[in-house]
């Protein structure tokens, strides 16, 4: 996937990698998308075929007699297709490289199949609703969308609820049972701001997925939990997705006190933070190019011009 590239750029900003290296790779990749796509019955474009990573459903009139994993446009390919043309889209405007394409791509995109609210009130998994043979099944595909992708956001409310009940539900029923789902449910919950239950399944994660040397359990061992684990007490700390340098966003309860240094924020900016009694005490930002950033914490916003190189101390006021 091109998404690494992406991010790459996104967080050095390094414009000689997007063009010599992830922009041709993603024009590559959206010639593909774009060849792939075909039509719906309801007139979307959409991949056919396809699956959800790795759940079932039962096929529609059979009394639960006949199972099936394909399909065409599960929602995690919406989400795959939506970021894909939203970075090429975004990179080609910066380049001013390929308008003929991007109007290419600005007309497929408005033909892709919406988000969907399932009737349970959780974010719709498939094309149409149908029930899912393990309701508690560790992939959590369609929220790829909320994390690691910023597709669903707090702005987005219906969908954002969606989410929500979505996790809530696959917990109630058993998801998360494996180290690399747990850890991938705490930067749900980063996203979803909810750090309640990060911190809960952050100790889950620690608790029951973890051996004494610190390796994920998930036999013989699955490195996707930890480095998934590490991403996303990151998430808890700082988030920069929506134009924003979002500081403490998931701060839980029991972590009071404490300090961080040396998180990398998109933008290319270094974040060092101090907090005390749960609230912000002091943030040092350091951008490797300057320019202009907004900062949040909690309700509050601040605007700043950030010089090359030199660092910018703040209260836990943004003063």
């Amino acid at each position: 996937m091109t998404f690494p590239l992406f991010d790459h750029f996104e967080f050095t900003t390094d414009t000689a990698f997007l063009i010599k290296v992830a922009y041709p790779i993603m024009k590559g990749s959206v010639e593909f998308v774009l060849d792939y796509l075909v039509k719906s019955p309801e007139g979307y474009l959409v991949t056919n075929p396809s699956h959800s990573p790795e759940n079932e459903f039962f096929e529609p009139n059979t009394n639960k007699q006949q199972k099936s994993q394909m399909t065409y446009a599960p929602t995690i390919d919406i989400h795959i297709i939506n970021a894909l043309f939203n970075n090429f889209l975004q990179s080609a405007a910066m380049l001013k490289l390929d308008k003929d394409l991007m109007k290419t791509v600005q007309e497929a995109q408005k033909q892709l199949p919406p988000l969907k609210v399932a009737a349970n009130g959780t974010l719709q998994e498939w094309i149409q609703d149908y029930e899912e043979v393990q309701p508690g099944h560790r992939h959590i595909s369609y929220l790829f969308g909320l994390y690691p992708l910023n597709l669903i956001s707090p702005k987005d409310t219906i969908t954002f609820k969606a989410a929500s009940k979505t996790l809530e539900r696959r917990l109630a029923i058993g998801g998360g049972h494996t180290g690399w789902s747990k850890a991938w449910i705490v930067s749900l919950y980063a996203r979803l701001l909810q750090p309640g239950k990060a911190i809960e399944n952050l100790n889950d994660l620690l608790r029951k997925s973890t051996e004494d040397n610190l390796f994920d359990t998930h036999p013989p061992f699955q490195i996707d939990g930890n480095f998934g684990g590490a991403a996303a007490m990151a998430e808890i700390l700082l988030q920069s997705q929506n134009g924003e340098i979002h500081l403490l966003p998931t701060l839980p309860l029991q972590w009071k006190n404490g300090a961080i240094k040396g998180l990398r924020s998109r933008g290319a900016c270094t974040v060092n933070m101090e907090w005390k009694d749960g609230q912000l005490s002091n943030v040092t930002l350091r951008s490797d190019k300057g320019g202009f950033y907004t900062i949040r914490y909690k309700e509050k916003t601040k605007q700043l011009k950030l010089v090359a190189g030199k660092a910018m101390l703040l209260d836990g006021s943004l003063n």
